[in-house]
């Protein structure tokens, strides 16, 4: 029995701007991957993704990295497009491809104490799934997929229509402001997060950018500060950073603050450069001191 298996497609992202386009492997799966594998094995871990046998090497490429990682071949890879203007804020995505979502017998092997479920689409994870695993360990979501929906390529943000039924059997939810208002209905972090535990959800993380952390648990609060990176240069996959650190540090039996300072200094590290997480633990612990 592993003690955290992820579970999530990798995507191949186009990103398109005025002066270029460049293609690049992403998704949650991908970023907690690559971030957890960059710290102590203390904490045994699988990932069980999805990929087009065309775009397989991805996964090579992680397990010759040491990455414990199954490979479920799909008729087609998740694809994402980004198409950004001169201004960067202004972007459209769409979703050029789509792989076929997850199944009971697709994860029926995997015996793991926490599952890690990252979503990309609404649709990655039919409600039978999500019940299948969390019969069988805690269930960890990170809420970004099932707030998207494409129709005709195009991504449209909408409400999770089944949220109160996968909320009463999930264990670790993270959200950020956005997301935390979309599902709860709330605009105030600590009456969002009571509403979210009131539905069922055991340790509720909201990140809230530069201005940290907000995590509920055990009807208490505790306030996770944000550690200012020395330059931002891609927040591309720091939720997923931040996800990795923290069930990696409550594995090892940490409280919510110490994992939740962890998580963020993990973060911390990311912004400061491209691609997923490649730091080290001695260096997560110099930030937070």
């Amino acid at each position: 029995m592993k003690d955290i298996c992820c579970i999530g497609h990798i995507t191949l992202d186009k990103i398109i701007t005025p002066k270029k386009t460049t293609y690049m492997n992403g998704g949650t799966s991908f970023y907690f991957a690559y971030a957890i594998n960059q710290l102590p094995q203390k904490v045994s871990f699988q990932l069980v993704t999805s990929t087009s046998e065309e775009d397989a090497c991805a996964v090579k490429r992680m397990q010759k990295r040491g990455i414990d990682a199954i490979n479920h071949i799909s008729s087609h890879t998740v694809i994402f497009e980004n198409k950004y203007g001169e201004d960067m804020n202004n972007r459209t995505q769409r979703v050029l491809d789509k792989a076929e979502p997850f199944t009971i017998e697709k994860v029926k092997d995997v015996d793991a104490k926490v599952y890690h479920l990252g979503t990309l689409l609404s649709d990655d994870f039919p409600n039978e799934v999500v019940e299948y695993l969390a019969g069988k360990g805690k269930i960890s979501i990170d809420v970004q997929g099932y707030l998207r929906e494409v129709r005709n390529k195009v991504v449209y943000p909408i409400d999770w229509k089944d949220k109160l039924r996968i909320l009463q059997c999930t264990d670790i939810l993270k959200v950020n402001e956005h997301e935390m208002e979309v599902v709860s209905g709330l605009k105030d972090p600590r009456e969002a997060a009571k509403r979210l535990a009131s539905w069922g959800v055991r340790e509720v993380i909201i990140t809230l950018g530069s201005y940290g952390s907000l995590i509920y648990a055990g009807d208490k609060f505790y306030e996770i500060p944000a550690y200012t990176p020395k330059q931002v240069v891609d927040a591309t996959g720091c939720g997923d950073t931040y996800s990795a650190g923290y069930l990696y540090t409550r594995a090892l039996g940490a409280d919510y603050e110490e994992a939740g300072r962890f998580a963020a200094a993990m973060c911390t590290l990311k912004l400061e450069h491209h691609g997923a997480f490649e730091r080290t633990i001695e260096d997560v612990y110099k930030i937070i001191k």
